[in-house]
C-alpha cells in the first residue's frame, strides 16, 4: 500500500514538473502581455510601480522552468538532497506568488485614482498629430475601447485642442467604426461613441491586473500539490531506503 502511494506520488510529481514547464511559458506570456498593454495605456497611469507584479511573475515563470528541470531529475533519481532543494525552492516561489497576488490587489485598487488624476492632463495635451505621444495614446484608446472623451464626447469642448480648432468637431477616433462618412462634428452626435474613456480604461487596467492575480493563484495551487508530493517521496525515502526507483524498477540502496 505504501509502495503504491510512493509510486503514485512520484508519477504525479513528474507530471507536475512537466506542467511547471508549461506554466513557465504561460506566466512569462501573462507578464509580457501586461508590459505591452501598459505601454498602450501608460499616459493614463503614471505609477510605474504597478508593473512590479508583472516583473515578479516573469521572474517566477523563468524560475519555474528551472524548477521543472530540477524536480524531474530529483524525482527520477530520487535524490534526497535534490528533492529537499526542490521543496524549498517551490516554497519560496509559492511565497513570491502570494506577494504577487497581494500587490495585484493593492495596485488594482489604485487604478481608478491614478487614471482619474492623469486623464484630464492627457486630454489637455492632445494636439491631433501622430508625432505627439499623448495624441497617439488618446486616438488609440478611443478606437480600441470605442469611447470618446473622458466621460462622454462633450468633454472635448473643454480641451485646448477643441478651442484652438474652432470647428465644433472632435477627433476622428471618436467616430463609430460603422460610420463611413463621419467627420467628428458635434452636430451629428449619433456618429460618435457615446461612452467616455475613463471608465473603460479603468476597467481594462483592472482586467489586466486580474489576469496576473488569477495566474499567480492558479500556479500557486499547482505548486502546493507539487510540494505535497515531493514531501511524500522525501519522507518515504528517509524512512525506507529500499524501494523501487521510478526509472529503473530496481532497488535503491
Amino acid at each position: 500500500m505504501g509502495q503504491c502511494g510512493i509510486t503514485s506520488s512520484k508519477t504525479v510529481l513528474v507530471f507536475l514538473n512537466l506542467i511547471f514547464w508549461a506554466a513557465a511559458g504561460i506566466l512569462c506570456y501573462v507578464g509580457a502581455y501586461v508590459f505591452i498593454t501598459y505601454d498602450d495605456y501608460d499616459h493614463f497611469f503614471e505609477d510605474v510601480y504597478t508593473l512590479i507584479p508583472a516583473v515578479v511573475i516573469i521572474a517566477v515563470g523563468t524560475l519555474l522552468f528551472i524548477i521543472g528541470l530540477v524536480g524531474c531529475c530529483a524525482t527520477i533519481r530520487e535524490s534526497r538532497c535534490g528533492l529537499a532543494t526542490f521543496v524549498i525552492i517551490l516554497l519560496l516561489v509559492f511565497v513570491t506568488e502570494v506577494v504577487v497576488v497581494v500587490l495585484g490587489y493593492i495596485y488594482r485598487a489604485k487604478v481608478e485614482d491614478e487614471v482619474d488624476s492623469s486623464i484630464q492632463k492627457v486630454y489637455n495635451e492632445y494636439n491631433g498629430t501622430n508625432t505627439d505621444a499623448a495624441s497617439r495614446a488618446i486616438d488609440y484608446v478611443q478606437r480600441q475601447l470605442h469611447c470618446c472623451g473622458i466621460h462622454n464626447y462633450s468633454d472635448w469642448k473643454n480641451t485646448r485642442w477643441f478651442k484652438e480648432a474652432r470647428n465644433n468637431s472632435v477627433p476622428l477616433s471618436c467616430c463609430k467604426s460603422t460610420i463611413s462618412n463621419c467627420t467628428g462634428t458635434l452636430a451629428r452626435p449619433g456618429d460618435l461613441y457615446p461612452e467616455g474613456c475613463e471608465a473603460l480604461v479603468v476597467k481594462k487596467l483592472k482586467e489586466i491586473m486580474m489576469y496576473v492575480i488569477w495566474a499567480a493563484l492558479a500556479f500557486a495551487a499547482i505548486q502546493m500539490l507539487g510540494m505535497l508530493c515531493a514531501c511524500v517521496v522525501l519522507c518515504r525515502r528517509s524512512r525506507d531506503p529500499a524501494y523501487e526507483l521510478l526509472i529503473t524498477g530496481g532497488t535503491y540502496a
